[in-house]
């Protein structure tokens, strides 16, 4: 109980309030209301085309809210572009990693610099540390890599510039089971050493009930339940919500 209270104790993070956006005038989020506390690893979850990745979109900035606002460490970000909200601590992977295939491992994780300026050489460490592979491939062109490893070479360009939310689009998608489970495991770990708070849309059961404390679902552009902890532990409850 006390560490339930602890928890709750916690600063929200990031809040959305009655948050609605879409794109070309069509409506696709349906007013949103949200909490994420620090230090939490948060899932959205929800059939395809619910609104999970436009949330997350509107979430970093990439598409502007119609109404309502996203709080971020207690200040309205809701007109501020993706980049500003990326310099104030948000790292955002999106759905199909988007690495650049022609530049090196090291190369891409240069482009990480660029959000919060220069890098320290233990910024570099902590990623080799967390993602090993991307040490021993640093030289090799990011495009030549397994899905796997690309999707760890886009969690470290975004840890590179030491974020407080890291925002995880479908991390699961196009990727080998046994990856699924070793990225869940290093995501946990990262949020248990560094504090790092994590907000994963996901489709995957066993990578949701690896990492997250707890979980909203989306329908039709809106939450439309929290699962707890108890919840997530019940595997068919989990896929009654994400049933097509």
């Amino acid at each position: 109980m006390a560490m339930a209270d602890t928890a709750m104790r916690k600063e929200v993070l990031l809040s959305a309030l009655k948050l609605r956006s879409g794109y070309g005038g069509k409506p696709v989020l349906q007013g949103i209301d949200m909490d994420v506390r620090e230090g939490e690893i948060v899932a959205v979850i929800g059939r395809n085309g619910v609104g999970k990745s436009t949330l997350m979109k509107t979430l970093i900035g990439l598409l502007p809210p119609t109404e309502g606002h996203v709080v971020f460490k207690g200040e309205d970000v809701s007109a501020m572009v993706a980049h500003r909200r990326a310099r104030l601590g948000i790292g955002y992977v999106p759905q199909g990693r988007d690495v650049f295939p022609r530049m090196s491992v090291e190369e891409n994780l240069k482009v990480g610099e660029s959000i919060a300026g220069k890098a320290r050489a233990d910024d570099y460490a902590r990623v080799y540390a967390t993602f090993p592979i991307l040490a021993e491939r640093r030289r090799q062109p990011a495009g030549t890599m397994s899905g796997g490893q690309q999707q760890q070479l886009a969690i470290g360009r975004v840890m590179i510039s030491n974020p407080s939310l890291i925002l995880l689009d479908e991390p699961s998608e196009g990727i080998q089971p046994s990856i699924v489970q070793d990225i869940a495991r290093t995501i946990v770990d990262l949020n248990k050493r560094t504090n790092v708070t994590v907000i994963v849309v996901e489709q995957n059961i066993e990578m949701i009930r690896a990492m997250a404390q707890r979980c909203y679902v989306m329908d039709k552009g809106r939450i439309v339940a929290a699962l707890t902890p108890q919840d997530l532990d019940d595997r068919d409850t989990v896929r009654r919500h994400l049933a097509v």
